[in-house]
């Protein structure tokens, strides 16, 4: 992979300009393109808004908005860049076209990537002619606040690409993951569609309304969830003896007792207006805006305790060693 210092963004809009904001935030030159009419007063809208949330996270020697620069011109975008993040719609007939386009305008060592978050590269790629550097690099949203990203290649991706993409985004402050196989919707959504299968199904059966379900998430297993994952912390849920006496005494009546009964829900008019009634409801008259801001703000001071307690434990790690 050639040296990282001009980024190609191709496709602005809420996740796009995110991956902006966070390379911008990382000292990078990042050029954007984007043919939708009024596409950089946008971009250049969010970045402004965004900033003051990536300085509290930190910014890399360099770091500018003034770096940005945007053309509606795709090739002229993609002619110097050292790397590529797609972020456009998800309709697998467009994303193809697309990536053919985007892997002929692009120098031969850079390696594109998509954020596609349901879309398989296998498919993505099927019109390139060098389909080797290209992989997912699918964000969570939003994509300069959240670290995780989800790395997969497709059939024809190069081993060196995925190795290469990965230790690209982790030196960028990212935290990404290697998913080894292909699946719709790669690994994190899915784990939020299971969960939200039951709490649609659990709303169906009118065991609890919208609002109670949203606090049984975030004031229970959601905070614990944002410390450590579930395998982790069902190792603290064995006491003593760990994963082990989990295994032994406790997954059983998980697995025979309770997953049986996870529910199915028919996600039926009634249901999807029970949903909005009680979401809502719920915002209780307060905007997208006004959430988003709560949000942000939550996860900035998360993420500065998370920051906190890796630090202590790497200077643990070094003591012992």
């Amino acid at each position: 992979m050639r040296p990282v210092r001009r980024i190609a963004i191709v496709g602005t809009g809420t996740i796009g300009a995110g991956w902006a904001t966070h390379y911008l935030a990382r000292g990078f030159d990042v050029v954007a393109t984007d043919p939708a009419p009024g596409a950089e007063t946008a971009l250049r809208a969010y970045v402004e808004a965004a900033w003051d949330a990536v300085t509290t996270l930190g910014l890399s020697p360099g770091a500018s908005p003034d770096r940005l620069t945007f053309t509606a011109d795709m090739r002229e975008a993609l002619a110097g860049a050292d790397f590529v993040q797609e972020n456009a719609p998800e309709r697998p007939e467009f994303k193809v076209k697309l990536f053919a386009d985007i892997d002929d305008a692009t120098p031969p060592d850079a390696i594109i990537a998509s954020s596609s978050s349901g879309i398989t590269m296998s498919v993505i790629q099927t019109g390139c002619r060098h389909p080797e550097r290209t992989v997912i690099g699918h964000p969570f949203n939003p994509p300069h606040l959240i670290p995780l990203v989800e790395v997969v290649g497709g059939k024809r991706t190069a081993p060196e690409t995925i190795e290469a993409a990965m230790s690209f985004y982790a030196a960028i402050g990212k935290r990404p993951i290697h998913l080894r196989k292909e699946l719709p919707g790669h690994v994190a959504n899915r784990l939020q569609a299971a969960l939200y299968r039951e709490v649609a199904y659990l709303i169906e059966q009118d065991v609890l309304d919208v609002a109670a379900a949203d606090d049984a998430v975030s004031w229970g297993p959601g905070l614990r969830w944002g410390v450590m994952g579930p395998n982790l912390l069902w190792h603290l849920g064995g006491g003593e003896g760990g994963i082990r006496h989990f295994m032994d005494h406790l997954m059983g009546p998980m697995a025979e007792g309770m997953w049986p009964t996870l529910g199915h829900p028919q996600m039926t008019p009634e249901l999807e207006q029970k949903i909005i009634d009680g979401v809502l409801q719920e915002a209780d008259g307060r905007s997208i805006d006004e959430l988003a801001a709560q949000r942000h703000a939550m996860l900035l001071a998360l993420q500065a305790v998370r920051a906190t307690y890796e630090r202590t434990g790497d200077a643990l790690q070094t003591v012992r060693s």
